[in-house]
């Protein structure tokens, strides 16, 4: 093994290669409704290949769509890859760096053969929605992994609680958010966007009605919005330091902007781009609540990625 001063990796440069990963599993999440929303599922009805072993998409938008999601899964796959092979060749090896990169590589392949399923079993709802939610667990991960890029980790590494109770509170958030997510994709498989078009074989959808899935994921929606709402006023109130202000501002905004949005797209009948908008908004509160559970305790920056001050 070559020793430390021999790698070519440095703190700030790895850091761009976990950011680059961190974004690239939010395409991933955006790219895959957009196709579902466009209904480009079967677009291409083979896997790998996209129709009868030929690797080239037929012309057709559909199958253009769908194509394209591939290769660019192909591309994130490399992304996630050398952002792995970066976090062994950095000058101090981490562990967690590591693990974390390794696991973005194994789960955006999981996702990759998931989708597979999806094709071959002719848009399974289940499987579907089984996507939907790994692919967010891959954005936690990411997010995790650009979070701990930026700072130092370890044994004898500094990790302030910045408050015990407010800690607990962050761990415990993960249940309900986990439901509130998990209802939003059973609304969504119910709903009329099953993922193929017209002229291919009719998806299946989940066998409950529409409006009691929105039912039961907007009674999620409000208890999610209360809990976020009394934690903003207790962190208020007891003069909680700034970055926990910042995280639990962040979480309220953005739950009442997806309600919005969520409201407006039931009431219009669900048009596709405020579907792939409220898509977009369930992506930015996983971040959000990822990173207000990471703001939890203080961690030293690593040398050469602060920011300059102005």
């Amino acid at each position: 093994m070559s020793s430390p001063s021999h790698r070519p990796v440095t703190g700030p440069v790895f850091r761009w290669f976990a950011l680059a990963s961190f974004l690239s599993m939010i395409v991933i999440v955006l790219s895959g409704a957009a196709v579902r929303l466009t209904g480009s599922g079967l677009g291409c009805p083979d896997w790998p290949t996209c129709f009868r072993h030929h690797y080239s998409a037929q012309w057709g938008i559909h199958s253009v769509i769908e194509f394209g999601n591939r290769v660019m899964t192909i591309l994130l796959v490399c992304v996630a890859a050398a952002t792995f092979v970066a976090a062994l060749m950095r000058q101090v090896r981490r562990r967690d760096l590591v693990w974390l990169s390794g696991a973005l590589v194994l789960g955006v392949v999981a996702d990759a053969v998931l989708g597979a399923f999806v094709v071959y079993s002719k848009l399974n709802p289940w499987l579907v929605a089984l996507h939907m939610l790994l692919s967010l667990s891959m954005v936690v991960v990411g997010a995790v992994l650009y979070h701990r890029s930026k700072y130092v980790y370890g044994s004898g590494a500094r990790s302030d609680v910045r408050d015990p109770h407010f800690r607990l509170i962050a761990r415990l958030l993960w249940a309900p958010f986990v439901v509130l997510i998990a209802t939003g994709t059973m609304t969504t498989g119910s709903g009329p966007h099953a993922g193929s078009s017209q002229g291919q074989l009719v998806a299946r959808r989940l066998p409950f009605a529409l409006s009691s899935a929105a039912w039961v994921h907007s009674i999620c929606a409000v208890l999610f919005i209360g809990l976020v709402t009394g934690l903003l006023f207790a962190i208020w109130r007891s003069a909680a330091p700034t970055p926990l202000q910042l995280g639990v501002r962040r979480l309220a905004v953005i739950s009442l902007v997806q309600a919005l949005i969520g409201v407006t797209q039931y009431l219009t009948h669900l048009p596709a781009l405020l579907v792939e908008l409220h898509v977009a908004g369930a992506v930015s509160l996983t971040i959000g609540v990822t990173q207000f559970h990471l703001r939890q305790s203080a961690h030293d920056r690593e040398p050469g990625t602060k920011r300059p001050v102005s």
